[in-house]
C-alpha cells in the first residue's frame, strides 16, 4: 500500500440539515489523504452520498469547515470528478461527447479536447466506441463512459457515489478490478460511497464506518495489503478477517451490537 503523504481535505464537525427538518449529518469529522483509496461505509439514509456531495461544493454544510490543503483559490475549480450512482449520460450524444462535456462547459474546444477524451475513454477499455450512443451500451460499459467523463478533467480527487450497485456481480468485480489498477497506475485521491463489507475491503486503503443518520464517522479501518491486489487476496484468510471485522464495527455503528 502507498503512504498517504499529505492531507488533501479535512471535514471538520460537518452537520447537515436539510430543509425539510431532516438532520443528515452530525459531527461528522473525516480526513482525506492524498493518493489514498477511501471507502465511506454505513447504512442507507446514513449520510453517506451528502458527505460526498459536500466535498464536491453541491451543497453547503449548515455548520463545520471543509478545508482543502494546497488548494489553488484563484479557481473556482478544484479538480474534482464526480462519478454518480446512475451514469446519467446524454442520451442524443455519442460516448465521445458524453465525455468531451466537462471540457465543452470549460470552454475547450474539440480539437484541443480530443486526446484528452481519447486517453480518458481508453483508460475505461473503451478505444473504439467513440461514435457509440448510450442505447447501444451494456450497462458496465455506461458506467466506463460515466467514469471516463469524471477523470477526462484530471481530477486530484475522484468521488465515486455507489457506482457499481445496480450491476450484475460479474461486471461489478470487472469494474472493481478496473477501478483499483486505475487508481493504482494513477495519482487520484478516491473516496469510494459503498453499502459492501467486501467490497470496501478489496478496494481500500482506508474504510471509514458510519453510524445510522445522523451520520458520523464511527470507526476507521486501514487495509494494510499492497497493491495490486487479485482473487487471491479475496479468497483469502486474512481478507476474511478485514471484513469480520469491518462487519462488526458496522453492526455497532447501526446498534445491532455492544460495543
Amino acid at each position: 500500500m502507498r503512504p498517504t503523504r499529505r492531507s488533501l481535505v479535512r471535514l471538520s464537525n460537518i452537520d447537515k440539515r436539510f430543509g425539510n427538518g431532516v438532520l443528515a449529518l452530525q459531527g461528522l469529522n473525516l480526513e482525506i489523504g492524498e493518493h489514498e483509496f477511501l471507502s465511506l461505509l454505513g447504512p442507507s439514509g446514513c449520510g453517506k452520498s451528502t458527505a460526498l456531495r459536500l466535498i464536491a461544493e453541491l451543497g453547503e454544510p449548515t455548520s463545520g469547515s471543509i478545508d482543502w490543503m494546497g488548494r489553488d483559490e484563484r479557481s473556482s475549480v478544484h479538480e474534482i470528478g464526480f462519478v454518480f450512482q446512475e451514469p446519467t449520460l446524454m442520451p442524443w450524444a455519442n460516448v465521445f461527447d458524453n465525455v468531451y462535456l466537462p471540457l465543452r462547459l470549460k470552454h475547450i474546444s474539440r480539437s484541443k479536447a480530443e486526446p484528452d477524451v481519447e486517453s480518458s475513454l481508453a483508460m475505461v477499455g473503451l478505444t473504439g466506441f467513440e461514435k457509440s450512443y448510450p442505447r447501444e451500451l451494456s450497462g458496465g460499459m455506461k458506467m466506463r463512459v460515466s467514469i471516463a467523463r469524471a477523470l477526462v478533467t484530471r481530477p486530484r480527487i475522484l468521488l465515486m457515489d455507489e457506482p457499481f450497485a445496480a450491476l450484475d456481480e460479474i461486471t461489478r468485480l470487472k469494474l472493481n478490478n478496473d477501478l483499483m489498477d486505475l487508481w493504482h497506475r494513477q495519482s487520484w485521491t478516491v473516496v469510494f460511497v459503498t453499502h459492501s463489507v467486501y467490497e470496501s475491503v478489496y478496494l481500500s486503503s482506508r474504510i471509514a464506518v458510519m453510524t445510522t443518520r445522523p451520520g458520523r464517522v464511527m470507526a476507521e479501518h486501514r487495509v494494510n495489503m499492497p497493491y495490486p491486489r487479485t482473487e487471491d487476496y479475496r479468497t483469502s484468510g486474512l481478507y476474511n478477517d478485514y471484513c469480520r471485522n469491518v462487519s462488526r464495527s458496522l453492526a455497532r455503528a447501526m446498534g445491532e451490537e455492544e460495543a
